[in-house]
């Protein structure tokens, strides 16, 4: 069920707290476009490293790639995307403003009881698969569906409007423009497609093999919204992993269940998630499915996995001229060569913002610590410790005395194992609690029996327990802490 206040206060602390800021801000910013602060780019970077981790560490047949954005015009055009990467819209006349019709149908049921909600959803999805315009039209109008500016229902008819942001490339002027024409890539899977054969040859690939990458996409997104979760600029992490003809069905199922593991890995629970299995497959797929997870706003995709046929290489060596074969000695069931051909891909496709943001969901929790006598909250970020931005903030409980010193040794033993973090200012209260708040899993004081026995409080984040130990135990104790759930 949808949480819009959860949402409102996600955003309010990502901002206060330096994980995400509207992006260019002084300038009244810019549309569905965000920054990542200090915090918010630490965090993203752990996401990115252990995904890339869990793919090319962890698997002898998967390799990395890291393929331009710009790329040569045609690879558009083989892959479809200039003829059919477009979403179907709609206008209010009244306001002139557009929107995702599939966007607009779905704020729409979020106010509706489950049961009428579903049909609606049911009939909409059936409408998409058979790409019936006026029959969307038609379910709007007879629901009186509203623009949320105008408020009336005064609508234009649907018809598809292309996400691919075009611009000019070089230096040469031309009578026409399209001579210059490339696109900022919407999606990072063609740069491994078009370099299959480079990466197959120079690695000694043997299929079943996959090729992972992570990096920036855009699209044109005309109704971006729930924060980080829909944006126009916006980083993915892919992995298509080739397999033989007739082996595809099998990997599917296989990345399936290894996508969910990653995710319960990340100490989320599995009621949390859900398969979502596609009523309209894209033109490329042979089967496909979404990976929810039930986001402020509900249950939402995060990451797809889709069986993409041979269609990506077919096209690309259809449009290129260059084969896109492999050959496979591996003997059939006839004691024969497999031989030449085309391979088949399962692709695992998953957002790295909108894994910030489940992240950022799963772990806001705002804590009411109020006794009889005393008013009381705090904000915690219960990252798992191998994703928090900080993994530990060394606290010296006055400036003088030498406890700075010590804090700073502490730090100096710590610092190249993971990130850390130490300030003076303020009352160990108020620095607990900023570090609750940024999501710090391990406070260490520094105070005067420090100088004295060389021991220190620590303070776990979840259950604000805080034992004494002796400081040469600290790293250790916070590297065993590191290790994936």
């Amino acid at each position: 069920m949808a949480n819009e206040n959860k949402l409102q206060d996600i955003i309010g602390h990502c901002k206060e707290y330096g994980f995400v800021f509207p992006s260019s801000e002084i300038y009244d910013g810019l549309g569905a476009v965000y920054d990542y602060g200090q915090y918010g780019v630490e965090l993203k970077r752990n996401i990115r490293d252990y995904w890339w981790r869990s793919m090319t560490q962890m698997h002898d047949n998967i390799v990395g790639l890291d393929a331009a954005i710009f790329m040569h015009p045609t690879v558009w055009k083989a892959s479809g995307h200039v003829d059919n990467f477009s979403d179907p819209m709609i206008d209010n006349k009244d306001s002139k403003k557009r929107y995702r019709v599939d966007h607009l149908i779905e704020g729409f049921v979020e106010n509706l009881d489950q049961e009428k909600a579903e049909a609606i959803i049911a009939a909409m999805e059936a409408l998409l698969a058979a790409d019936d315009f006026a029959g969307l039209k038609k379910l709007i109008e007879e629901n009186n569906i509203k623009c949320a500016v105008s408020g009336t229902c005064n609508w234009t008819d649907v018809r598809q409007f292309n996400l691919m942001f075009a611009t000019e490339f070089g230096a040469v002027a031309s009578d026409n423009p399209d001579d210059n024409k490339v696109y900022l890539r919407p999606e990072t899977a063609q740069g491994i497609f078009v370099n299959f054969l480079n990466v197959q040859k120079t690695g000694r690939m043997k299929i079943p093999f996959g090729i992972a990458q992570t990096g920036k996409a855009f699209r044109n997104e005309i109704v971006a919204r729930g924060f980080i979760f829909r944006m126009r600029e916006f980083e993915q992490m892919e992995m298509q992993f080739f397999v033989r003809p007739g082996t595809q069905k099998q990997w599917y199922e296989y990345w399936k269940e290894a996508r969910m593991k990653w995710h319960l890995s990340l100490g989320i629970s599995d009621a949390k998630y859900k398969f979502h299995d596609h009523v309209k497959l894209a033109h490329y797929a042979d089967a496909a499915c979404d990976i929810e997870y039930d986001f402020p706003m509900g249950f939402k995709e995060v990451e797809g996995i889709h069986s993409r046929t041979d269609f990506d290489l077919k096209q690309h060596q259809e449009y290129s001229k260059k084969k896109m074969q492999y050959f496979d000695n591996d003997l059939d069931e006839n004691g024969k060569p497999y031989g030449n051909y085309i391979p088949y891909v399962v692709e695992t496709s998953i957002g790295l913002d909108r894994t910030v943001m489940m992240i950022l969901s799963e772990a806001y929790e705002l804590q009411d610590l109020s006794t009889e006598d005393k008013k009381d909250d705090r904000v915690v970020l219960k990252f798992p410790p191998f994703l928090a931005p900080i993994k530990l903030a060394v606290l010296p409980l006055t400036k003088k005395d030498g406890l700075p010193e010590i804090a700073e040794a502490l730090m100096k033993e710590c610092r190249p194992h993971f990130r850390c973090f130490t300030e003076e200012k303020d009352t160990i209260g108020k620095r607990y609690r900023r570090q609750d708040a940024i999501g710090t899993p391990f406070c260490v004081t520094i105070d005067h029996q420090t100088k004295e026995d060389q021991t220190v409080t620590i303070r776990h984040r979840n259950s604000m327990l805080q034992e004494r130990v002796p400081m040469s135990d600290i790293k250790n104790i916070v590297l065993k802490n590191l290790e994936v759930l």
